[in-house]
């Protein structure tokens, strides 16, 4: 039986552009399907009703939520090409921690860059940078974090550097010039097509950015 792939996403979700690389990594057609986060489907309220969001992988039918156990389970699933995790178990708890990091950080970090102003942005701003100095510290001299070829921890991060021209104008930032490393790190991954064509412009993302404070009267 041929696998049914389908993704529900939103174009400017980091989140769903990891799912997006992950399947481009793995040579998987699917088909996408933009969802309206302000009128949700039928389709995802039913494949996610517990969280109600993006991404949702739909394998055979199946759901698999939440965007880093989908990057897991395709390598899983997937495991006769690109693996995306190491294969010793302590590196691979590794990568896990550095994802789960990720997770747990940039978004948020990031959000306060854009979304707020004065002494909060400075913090989110200060917050944000010291995020990328710790996480050149791991990458160290590796072409990637997952070594010589694109891995789990790559494939977890590179989707919010289509983010960072929104931070920059809203935030008067230079990220560059403070985390030179993490910039030269993103620029090598997009030299890569599976990562380039499954992540939308910069240019496009700044105007959703600009939008969205539109729409929350953040000016």
């Amino acid at each position: 039986m041929a696998d049914e792939v389908v993704l529900l996403d939103f174009w400017p979700s980091p989140f769903g552009m990891r799912i997006r690389i992950a399947l481009a990594e793995k040579g998987i057609k699917y088909e996408y399907k933009e969802e309206d986060l302000w009128n949700k489907s039928p389709l995802l309220l039913q494949m996610n009703p517990i969280h109600k969001k993006i991404p949702v992988l739909i394998h055979n039918g199946k759901p698999i939520c939440e965007s880093l156990i989908a990057v897991q389970y395709i390598d899983e699933v997937w495991n006769d090409r690109s693996p995306f995790l190491p294969s010793d178990p302590y590196q691979r708890a590794q990568a896990r921690f550095w994802a789960d990091y990720v997770d747990k950080k940039i978004y948020e970090a990031g959000k306060k860059v854009w979304t707020t102003k004065g002494e909060e942005q400075e913090a989110g701003k200060k917050e944000f940078i010291d995020i990328l100095k710790l996480l050149e510290g791991e990458l160290g001299d590796k072409p990637y974090f997952g070594g010589d070829n694109v891995g789990y921890v790559d494939i977890a991060l590179v989707p919010f550097y289509t983010w960072f021209k929104g931070y920059e104008t809203f935030g008067n930032l230079n990220i560059e010039s403070e985390c030179p490393k993490f910039i030269a790190w993103a620029k090598r991954c997009f030299q890569k097509e599976t990562i380039s064509k499954s992540i939308p412009d910069q240019e496009k993302v700044l105007g959703f950015i600009t939008d969205m404070r539109k729409k929350f009267g953040i000016e």
